[in-house]
């Protein structure tokens, strides 16, 4: 392999790639890291002809194998950096493996901000949207939807651009594209200039939260909350612009929340359940009520973001917002008549209905029920009993969060699923981007 395009490895040895969850395991025949789009290229064009498949990875938050290959691996660590900032367009270029920690870091110092996000930075750019990463909106959708245009390297290692107005057919579904089309190499966003949220968060009691939560989520442009499984207690969250001042956390209170006891305090209780799962709704109950009411008013990132330092597998479905509350209803009964022990707390977030064609919001507004487990804690029995749930309600499964659907359910839900698969059968009929996932919900 020449060293001109950016391997790494040695040769005959196969390097061994894991997701952050530890869930998702690859050991490709070659890794490489180009720092180039056109040496990218030239590693799709020389795989191709070794016969060889291709998968770009990011920083691994995905809990599925959607980035797995036993073929080529490009790895994004040299292909970073906020390339252009235009602000009479209000735009910013990035390069696909940017983190978004610095793509944040950049625009604040820039006076900018994104829309909208989700609470992880440590994720690149390209691997957020590729499988649909989003936070909490009322009218604010995911980071795809915020993408003003971008490029990325075909099967035969041309180096296509789109945007609405150029290739507008494969803009549309790329946005969303699982890696099936291409790999990403540049991203242009949509950004505007910098403001403030002021953030308001509190303990609800389950009854009144999903009683109100149609008016919750009207009222605040962002509103999410946390049901605490064994327990009838939430916290809220409800994030809405303001002039300022800014009065952002003070440190120590800060500290205290978002280390200590968020990751600190969190970390020792889930090691705990684990090793004593009779402990789970004892400490689900204090879990439930360590976290007081608070308020600041920071810069979106520092709003919208925050750290997560204790490991964990996730499922998540994309809901017809009006069924959230029903499907949320009977996830609680179901826990609640069962043996299941669950020491992580359900996530709830909404979103606006939007036009990519394999986006969970596709064509609906939409409510997400994240689930989730401590890493190494039996899970199957729990995401398979929720999943009937999520199913019975027209759910989408979040593209990179375990899940067991396959092309023929994903078909039923998404109405623009026959246009997008009709795609990657022009673009990349071969399938050398393709892996067993991919074969599974997309087809073969």
């Amino acid at each position: 392999m020449s060293a001109s395009l950016g391997s790494t490895g040695s040769r005959g040895r196969r390097d061994t790639w894991r997701n952050w969850a530890g869930c998702a395991v690859a050991r490709p025949q070659r890794t490489v890291t180009p720092s180039t789009t056109e040496a990218l290229a030239a590693h799709v064009r020389r795989a191709a002809e070794d016969g060889l498949t291709v998968k770009a990875v990011g920083s691994g938050h995905s809990f599925t194998a959607v980035a797995a290959t036993g073929g080529l691996l490009v790895r994004p660590e040299r292909l970073s950096g906020v390339r252009t900032i235009d602000r009479a367009a209000g735009t910013v270029t990035v390069a696909a493996g940017t983190r978004l920690r610095q793509l944040n870091e950049v625009l604040a110092g820039a006076g900018l901000s994104l829309t909208n996000m989700g609470d992880i930075m440590e994720q690149t750019v390209s691997g957020a949207v590729s499988t649909g990463t989003h936070g909490t909106g009322r009218d604010s959708a995911s980071l795809a939807a915020q993408i003003a245009g971008l490029e990325m390297v075909l099967a035969d290692g041309t180096v296509l651009r789109c945007s609405p107005t150029e290739n507008s057919d494969v803009f549309a579904a790329a946005r969303i594209g699982l890696g099936a089309l291409g790999v990403i190499t540049e991203l242009t966003f949509r950004v505007e200039p910098l403001f403030l949220l002021h953030a308001r968060e509190e303990p609800m009691p389950f009854d009144r939260v999903v009683a109100e939560f149609d008016a919750l989520a009207a009222r605040n442009e962002h509103f999410e909350f946390y049901w605490f499984p064994h327990t009838g207690n939430c916290n809220t969250k409800r994030n809405n612009r303001v002039q300022g001042p800014a009065r952002p956390l003070p440190r120590v209170r800060g500290w205290v929340d978002d280390e200590l006891l968020s990751n600190g305090v969190f970390q020792a209780a889930c090691s705990l359940g684990k090793a004593v799962p009779a402990t789970v709704p004892h400490l689900a109950r204090a879990a439930s009520r360590a976290l007081s009411a608070r308020s600041y008013t920071d810069i979106p990132y520092k709003v919208f973001t925050s750290p997560r330092r204790v490991r964990f597998v996730e499922m998540e479905y994309a809901l017809p917002v009006e069924a959230a509350m029903p499907a949320l209803r009977e996830l609680r009964a179901m826990v609640e008549r069962s043996p299941l022990r669950i020491g992580f707390p359900v996530e709830v977030r909404t979103a606006p209905a939007d036009d990519i064609p394999l986006s969970t919001a596709s064509g609906r507004d939409t409510a997400y029920l994240a689930m989730h487990v401590y890493r190494g804690t039996p899970h199957a029995a729990y995401f398979a009993a929720a999943e009937r749930i999520m199913t019975a309600h027209g759910g989408r499964p979040h593209w990179g969060k375990l899940h067991r659907r396959d092309a023929g359910y994903l078909a039923g839900v998404y109405p623009r699923f026959a246009e997008f698969t009709a795609l990657r059968d022009r673009l990349d009929p071969d399938r050398l981007f393709g892996n067993d996932y991919l074969r599974r919900v997309l087809g073969a």
